[in-house]
């Protein structure tokens, strides 16, 4: 099944469904087939994995890698319905501040120690400590109760109506105590400490470095994942062997994907080349929009800068880029403008009336002079570092430069690998735009309040508030919406959020990006909930009839 530009935007800006705006388009297909045991699949991936394990760190490979080996206490279906995975059943008392979890039975560490309440509470807590999302999900948690091995309870000073549908694998992934315990809360296990009690084990992972002597990064080659055969839910996986590869080079991933070298991969290749593969008839091209993603790009100022302090400047720079354009040139029109903090692609809580600012080049020129920042002799105003998420197409980079140009601003960008990527933009501190991708998952408690809210900010905490941005208001909203359950009364916080964020121009909304999984027509039930292709592939096999 393929999803077409005008189909995508419609799912994005429909409103009665909520996030539930994924299509079955291989789960539905293969439902009546009966699955076969065995095989490797072949999984391309960018970029180069500094971080496996979603315990500490909201990026992408956590996200997509980690639940594989490590489980959340829930899964959920397309339409975010919860589905028991660690946890076989869970209740919510009325005053919805305490949660308990009935945890499965008989599962085992992939070391053979037992899995417990005791694992459970561990993880919530150092999520809550460690985790840029967590930090917030998990706010209000005042204790995790453990009356016996196989029951937890949370229990909250203040209603978190986001609770469960935060519990996934990918988002709250559960680690042994055991284990995680013997390090800091900011530190990744070892290949040796990452075990889990999901359906692979992995055995091998060859990462990136710094070749010292060339002051370069050598990228990782790949990372292999073997069925475990302790595995609880019986049967699974059906493949023997993943073997994640690190491909840096979109056309080599095209290629790879072409010549039937990669099964599957996220976002894999130049969006030019999406027409081209869906006419290719041994590949399956799902432009499906998960519901657990809600997509986000967006360009942060560093309000450590002086000059981008003054609302003028940031305003001038919004009316420099036109959206439509960047979403037509960039992205090929694969994704929808999305000019506020909360996606376009979570109805529930965007609001409509926020427009994109009007392209307007004068105007952005009679800001700046009036800001105090006539162009030079050589028609420059200032020059200003931009920094983006390696995650994205550079295109996203080029565009801006060339709409900030247009006014005399010089952008110069920084291009890095994405250790160094994180590095810079929250540890040193050393850029002044930033293209982001923070997404706003399924609930703007956990994706946006991270981005603007002051108690946010700390040194070393990635996907945060990059831009120190501080405004007591807005923490007041923030933490109101977090905790009020009235669904009425919350997207009302949560429109008056908006529109101060939208007015301060804190930030420029760009785009809800698109996303794409292309694989193999040999390779079934590759995406069959709302995670996506995020999933822990348990399910996956591969026909010998394609």
């Amino acid at each position: 099944m393929s999803i077409n530009r005008r189909q995508f935007n419609h799912l994005l800006l429909a409103s009665g469904a909520g996030l539930a705006i994924a299509g079955m388009p291989r789960f539905a297909e293969a439902a009546a087939e009966t699955p076969v045991r065995g095989g490797t699949l072949n999984w391309a991936y960018y970029p180069d994995p500094s971080a496996l394990i979603a315990i500490n760190t909201s990026s992408g490979t956590g996200q997509a890698i980690g639940p594989k080996i490590n489980e959340g206490l829930v899964d959920f279906d397309y339409d975010l319905n919860p589905i028991p995975l660690l946890a076989t059943q869970w209740s919510v008392s009325d005053d919805q501040l305490r949660y308990t979890f009935k945890l499965r039975e008989g599962v085992k560490w992939h070391d053979g120690a037992d899995f417990t309440a005791a694992d459970v509470a561990f993880t919530i807590l150092r999520l809550k400590e460690a985790h840029p999302r967590g930090r917030i999900t998990y706010q209000n948690v005042t204790a995790v109760e453990t009356p016996d091995p196989h029951t937890a309870i949370v229990v909250l000073s203040k209603p978190a109506p986001y609770l469960i549908t935060a519990l996934s694998s990918s988002e709250s992934p559960i680690v042994p105590k055991h284990v995680y315990e013997t390090f800091k809360p900011e530190e990744q296990p070892k290949l040796a400490q990452t075990i889990g009690t999901g359906p692979f084990i992995l055995k091998e992972w060859v990462p990136g470095s710094h070749l010292i002597i060339l002051k370069e990064w050598v990228p990782g080659s790949h990372l292999i994942f073997d069925r475990n055969p302790n595995y609880w839910d019986a049967g699974k996986p059906y493949l023997d062997r993943v073997v994640l590869r690190v491909i840096l080079d979109p056309s080599a991933r095209a290629a790879a994907l072409e010549t039937g070298e990669i099964d599957i991969g996220a976002n894999p290749v130049p969006l030019s080349d999406i027409e081209r593969l869906k006419a290719n008839p041994n590949l399956v091209v799902d432009t499906t929009t998960y519901a657990y993603s809600g997509p986000q790009q967006q360009l942060f100022f560093n309000y450590e800068n002086e000059i981008l302090t003054k609302r003028e400047v940031r305003l001038a720079i919004a009316h420099a880029i036109d959206l439509q354009k960047l979403l037509d040139i960039a992205l090929y029109g694969y994704g929808a403008v999305s000019p506020s903090p909360v996606s376009t692609a979570l109805p529930k809580w965007y609001d409509p009336s926020i427009k994109a600012r009007t392209p307007d080049p004068k105007l952005a020129e009679k800001l700046l002079d009036e800001a105090g920042y006539p162009r030079g002799a050589n028609g420059s105003r200032f020059k200003l570092r931009l920094a983006y998420n390696s995650f994205l197409s550079p295109s996203y980079a080029d565009f801006i430069k060339q709409s900030l140009a247009v006014v005399g601003i010089e952008a110069e960008i920084l291009k890095f690998d994405l250790a160094t990527y994180l590095k810079t933009v929250y540890t040193d501190r050393a850029w002044d735009l930033v293209i982001e991708s923070l997404s706003n998952t399924f609930d703007p408690s956990l994706g946006v309040q991270r981005a603007y809210w002051s108690k946010n900010f700390k040194i070393g905490l990635v996907f945060s508030n990059a831009s120190h941005y501080v405004n007591p208001e807005v923490d007041r909203l923030l933490e109101a919406a977090a905790v009020e359950p009235d669904e009425a009364k919350r997207r009302d916080l949560w429109y008056q959020f908006q529109r101060i964020i939208h007015e301060d121009v804190v930030s420029v909304d760009l785009v809800a990006a698109g996303s794409q999984i292309i694989a193999s027509k040999k390779v079934r039930d590759f995406a069959p909930g709302a995670q996506g292709i995020n999933n822990s592939f348990g399910q996956i096999w591969l026909s010998p009839e394609s």
